[in-house]
């Protein structure tokens, strides 16, 4: 299998040996100022003790794309126990794949044994029907290790013995080139882990990567494999999906691939519908809203993420049932639960940010009830801060007037006597002014307190 892949590598960057490709450090820009202190101990102790020691993947990728990386993975020759018995602050972990994690308080350095493919060696390997890799540790050589990896972006290799780069698969053509291609078969590599076109989706959004043409061809026909992977490990996949600044991206990206509606069904479904024939927007903005919070090193949270993608069903839901003389309190409560209850069987959401999300979407009905002490109870509510900025992009979005959301931050800045005097003034109107929101093609005067916005606050610290 190698030697079709090394053909297939010739092809692509018309070098008549495909490999490996030995990068001097004098030309490459990455830089150990550059690296996790941490990681430079555990490369340089696995190197002392006579193993061969390589940082590789997403740390070597990020710093060739001048970026910072989050986090530093090593791999080496040295086998999970012997990594295990050289560092005390160590864990053996894995039930698929049997690795170490070294701890240096919060961070943590993932050690792997270079692997082969399956077929490549006898060892522990289990694959589902479709074809999917459930278990597998198959040791192997640095190029086997290489050729087994994803994308080739993610295949680069930095030595700590002498400070290169070590390139078996075309990743340093690649990174300038700014493609993202699959080592191997793309057809092949999706259905031994389906996560991969998620991946795909990401790298191509946080990055701006160029999907090769043989890489994405299957990617849509192969979504549905997403189907049988575990819905807590495609939670943490919309999280970095969502969460790493190129959610609006990453969100069109999925909806082009056609793989949106296989994580967030209902919300696909409900996202269909167009009101008075305008689109519903609400999403984008909020996803908009997160991208400008972590890019501003501000705090973002899985809690608001979950309440924006869940919201358009839940609205719907509880339109529909007050249409049928439904209470609106029961009838968000019975929306929240339907629309929760049916999501954790795609993508598993943990109980305390469901609750925060739910939370969040109760406080909006209570934001038109401005009159008497309602407004100072409702601010000492632990999630108005969040369920406020939830407010100020239902507004952006067209779903409700925007005199609402202004009122508050009106409020909210305001002194005592000034609060007095607004919440009196919201008395004559039985202290419970809902004006229907009107979805028109003009431009809306932008919130004042979107600059101000606190996504993650009054979300307990998640």
């Amino acid at each position: 299998m190698i030697r079709w892949l090394k053909s297939r590598l010739q092809k692509l960057v018309g070098r008549p040996d495909p490999g490996p490709r030995i990068i001097p450090r004098e030309e490459h820009p990455v830089s150990r100022s550059a690296m996790s202190a941490n990681v430079l101990k555990v490369l340089t102790r696995l190197h002392n003790h006579g193993y061969a020691a390589y940082m590789v993947g997403g740390g070597v990728r990020d710093l060739l794309l001048g970026r910072e990386p989050k986090d530093f993975d090593v791999a080496t020759d040295a086998t999970p126990d012997e990594v295990n018995s050289l560092f005390r602050n160590s864990r053996l972990i894995g039930r698929r794949f049997k690795i170490v994690h070294v701890h240096f308080g919060p961070e943590i350095i993932e050690v792997a044994t270079f692997r082969a493919a399956a077929e490549n060696g006898d060892g522990e390997v289990e694959r589902s029907e479709d074809g999917m890799v459930l278990r597998d540790n198959v040791y192997g050589t640095l190029e086997e290790d290489a050729w087994r990896r994803d994308f080739s972006v993610n295949a680069l290799y930095y030595n700590i013995a002498d400070h290169s780069i070590v390139d078996y698969c075309g990743g340093w053509e690649d990174v300038q080139a700014g493609l993202l291609r699959m080592i191997g078969d793309p057809a092949e590599r999706f259905r031994e882990d389906p996560v991969r076109v998620l991946r795909a989706v990401r790298f191509a959004a946080k990055h701006g990567f160029r999907i090769e043409r043989e890489t994405e061809a299957p990617m849509r026909e192969l979504g549905d494999l997403l189907n049988g992977v575990p819905p807590a490990r495609l939670f943490e996949e919309v999280n970095k999906l969502f969460l790493s600044g190129a959610a609006v991206q990453s969100y069109e990206l999925l909806r082009y691939y056609d793989v949106f509606r296989i994580l967030f069904p209902i919300t696909e479904e409900a996202l269909q519908r167009e009101e008075e024939g305008f689109p519903l927007l609400f999403l984008i903005r909020a996803l908009e809203n997160t991208d400008r919070r972590v890019n501003e090193g501000r705090p973002v949270t899985p809690a608001f993420l979950i309440a924006a993608l869940l919201w358009e069903p839940v609205r719907q839901h509880v339109a529909s049932a007050r249409k049928a003389g439904e209470n609106p309190g029961r009838a968000l409560q019975v929306a929240a639960e339907q629309v929760v209850s049916g999501q954790v069987k795609h993508v598993a959401i943990p109980r305390r940010f469901s609750t925060a999300a739910r939370e969040i979407w109760s406080l909006q009905d209570r934001f038109h009830q401005r009159a008497g002490k309602r407004p100072w109870k409702l601010m000492e509510h632990p999630r108005f801060r969040a369920a406020y900025d939830f407010l100020v992009l239902r507004a952006a979005a067209g779903e409700i007037d925007p005199e609402v959301s202004d009122w508050w931050t009106r409020f909210q800045d305001a002194d005592e006597g000034e609060r007095e005097r607004m919440a009196a003034q919201q008395q004559g109107g039985g202290g419970n002014n809902r004006k229907k929101g009107r979805r028109r093609g003009g431009r809306r005067r932008k919130p004042k307190s979107d600059a101000g916005s606190e996504q993650s606050g009054g979300n307990g610290g998640e």
